[in-house]
């Protein structure tokens, strides 16, 4: 089959679908990848795998196969079930670990699951640099049955690196060009994330007046816009009460704006400010790294973008983030 469009962001990384008939390919990287791990108890079903049980794996809808410079470095094997696919049997060779191969299986497992609703892995709780890779891939735990945890990614979120606090203004700024006078953004992370940098970058591509800043001491700021467009409203949710109608929550406020002409960010809003709207974006903002795993002066953040509703089919996503390093695509 021929190679998966991955784009600039995996240079030198080829993935293609395979079937059955590579199922020697594939369980060759697999012993590699997984013999090479830590021993387990119990041990990783996968160090079981014949050529023929592979091949069965492989039979009903395929896997994928990396290649650097034509020799096979990586696998994985596609499980549809129901509406989730289950990356099985995912390996990448030790010599080519943190090479970025991981990352390209991912894109072209999110590229080749078009028609499902989600991607799902099952993990060791043994191996928590795998469970923190697979976080920054977008997935969250699920379910746990020690010792065997269940993460999933939603296809239609959007995971973008964002390696320094100009990327965070400048993916606030993209997302800006394809806002509209009603749209919601529900904005969540920890202190320090960078929600009040996106916002900014938000404002700045809005053309709004105004330096924007955290609300946390007003809990709500109007921005009027300076070119026409629509408002920015900017609330800090921590305050407010988690109450059954967030909206009217909103209006006790007496923001000088209409909402149904305003863009509404809302901090803090997961849980209260889901109301506000049909549709919403869910902006997700985390460190990507663990202290230990930082490397200089670097702290860089992964953001997670979440279209709920009809309104985000026709948005070019692609613009968004046409310069930032991209991990998923909407489907």
């Amino acid at each position: 089959m021929s190679a998966i469009e991955l784009g600039p962001d995996f240079a030198g990384v080829e993935v293609r679908r395979v079937g059955a008939e590579d199922a020697a390919t594939v369980l060759d990287i697999v012993r590699e990848a997984f013999g090479a791990r830590p021993p387990l108890d119990p041990p990783a079903d996968a160090l079981l795998e014949t050529e023929e049980t592979m091949a069965a794996r492989l039979a009903p809808y395929g896997g994928l196969v990396a290649r650097v410079d034509g020799r096979p470095v990586g696998a994985l094997v596609m499980d549809p079930v129901g509406r989730t696919v289950f990356l099985r049997r995912f390996a990448v060779r030790p010599d080519f670990q943190q090479h970025g191969v991981a990352h390209a299986m991912v894109a072209a497992a999110v590229e080749q699951a078009d028609g499902f609703e989600d991607l799902t892995v099952i993990a060791r709780e043994e191996l928590p640099s795998n469970i923190r890779f697979w976080e920054k891939q977008g997935f969250h735990e699920i379910t746990r049955r020690s010792p065997n945890i269940e993460l999933r990614r939603p296809l239609r979120t959007h995971v973008v690196d964002v390696p320094e606090p100009e990327d965070m203004r400048a993916l606030g700024q993209r997302l800006a060009a394809q806002l509209q006078a009603g749209d919601l953004l529900v904005l969540t992370g920890e202190l320090g994330a960078g929600k009040t940098t996106f916002t900014q970058g938000l404002g700045e591509g809005l053309g709004v007046r105004g330096a924007v800043t955290s609300p946390t001491f007003v809990i709500a700021r109007v921005h009027p816009s300076e070119v026409g467009g629509p408002e920015l409203v900017h609330v800090d949710a921590y305050r407010l009460g988690g109450g059954a109608d967030p909206r009217a929550e909103l209006d006790d406020l007496d923001l000088d704006a209409d909402l149904d002409r305003a863009v509404t960010v809302v901090e803090w809003g997961e849980g209260l400010a889901e109301g506000l709207a049909e549709s919403r974006l869910e902006v997700r903002i985390l460190r990507a790294l663990t202290v230990d795993e930082l490397a200089g002066d670097l702290d860089p953040r992964r953001v997670e973008i979440t279209p709920v509703g009809p309104r985000w089919h026709d948005v070019d996503w692609a613009a968004v983030d046409a310069t930032l390093h991209h991990q998923g695509a909407t489907h």
